[in-house]
């Protein structure tokens, strides 16, 4: 069933919305990189990593290193139809999903549920979205001397996200201090503890 089916509401930490944003170029790089977003519905939590390919087996590489660090248990997976993720459309038609596809197969693996969103439909996938346009953001206002120094802020900025900065959709919290609240109420949605990062010098 596709998330647009229903409302989104009251979700527990564990549903995830993944999707992938184009890098600029820096000049001692030989391609362009690609930003793989990944962000926890009920807690804002997100887990960023740089890819120089937007292939299929890229995406199940960023997969693997997300099922490692996010603290609790990935029910379900939200994502785009882009081909690094599914094989629901071939050239010119669209069909079912057959399960086969290097990402599928590792949801399954895990016991994760993966929706695709309705095509031409990205607002679906708004919440993903959104934090795309807080990168956008950050691209345009800092200077970037090396593809290292771009990796490098970006890292920076994924833990100044979740540690540090408040949401309003969280009752101006941290997406670590809500994931916190959930681990105390709901420990069985853990895999691992959640703990404080000092705040980056920089970001």
């Amino acid at each position: 069933m596709e998330p647009g089916h229903k409302p989104f509401r009251d979700y527990v930490p564990g549903f995830v919305h993944v999707d992938v944003k184009y890098l600029p170029q820096m000049a001692d790089q030989p391609t362009r990189g690609y930003l793989f977003v990944a962000i926890d519905h009920a807690s804002r939590w997100v887990y960023l990593e740089v890819r120089r390919s937007k292939t299929a087996e890229a995406a199940r590489g960023m997969l693997k290193k997300l099922l490692q660090q996010a603290p609790f248990y990935i029910t379900h997976l939200v994502t785009d139809n882009g081909k690094e993720f599914t094989d629901r459309f071939t050239t010119t038609v669209e069909r079912k999903p057959t399960g086969r596809h290097p990402f599928d197969r590792l949801c399954a693996e895990h016991g994760i549920e993966h929706r695709l969103i309705r095509p031409k439909r990205p607002q679906t996938n708004g919440m993903v979205e959104r934090f795309n346009g807080r990168i956008a953001d950050l691209l345009r206002t800092r200077r970037f001397d090396s593809g290292q120094h771009l990796d490098d802020t970006l890292r920076d900025y994924q833990r100044l996200y979740n540690h540090h900065i408040g949401q309003k959709a969280l009752g101006h919290c941290t997406p670590d201090e809500t994931l916190k609240a959930w681990q105390q109420n709901r420990p069985d949605l853990f895999r691992k503890r959640v703990y404080n990062q000092a705040r980056p010098d920089t970001y």
